[in-house]
């Protein structure tokens, strides 16, 4: 099977914010709707970042306060984008070697949704299974 970012995003809404915006507001969002990670967006929608749940952790095992830090001091800037033609195991792929769950998918500049690890089921994750055991073997 070979799905489209396309197809996997479409409809959706990605839950976007402000660098300005508190950690603790953007956790509050990440919470009501069951997400772990927005995107950082500036004032003409252009991707700056992203924040994750990992993030998060990190922010309070530093002892920061949740309400006074930004987004913008603790997101990943510039995170690693999907072209909206990208297929599902190239998603898993670049998630795989970067070591992230989440990626924005883009289409141009233009951000048209965000995809997780939990987004990929059965056959593509199989498939990469498959490629990374074969990988360990060579090696």
């Amino acid at each position: 099977m070979n799905r489209e970012m396309v197809e996997i995003v479409r409809n959706q809404r990605p839950v976007s914010m402000r660098p300005d915006t508190s950690v603790r507001a953007a956790c509050d969002q990440m919470y009501a709707h069951r997400i772990g990670a927005v995107l950082v967006l500036s004032d003409t929608d252009r991707l700056l970042g992203i924040f994750t749940g990992r993030d998060a952790v990190r922010v309070l095992a530093q002892g920061s306060d949740p309400a006074i830090t930004l987004l913008r001091d603790v997101m990943t800037p510039n995170p690693d984008t999907l072209p909206a033609r990208s297929t599902a195991i190239e998603a898993l792929r670049l998630m795989r070697d970067g070591g992230f769950r989440h990626v924005p998918v883009v289409d141009g500049d233009r951000v048209i949704g965000i995809v997780s690890r939990g987004d990929f089921r059965g056959l593509e994750q199989d498939r990469l299974d498959e490629e990374t055991g074969l990988w360990e073997r060579l090696a």
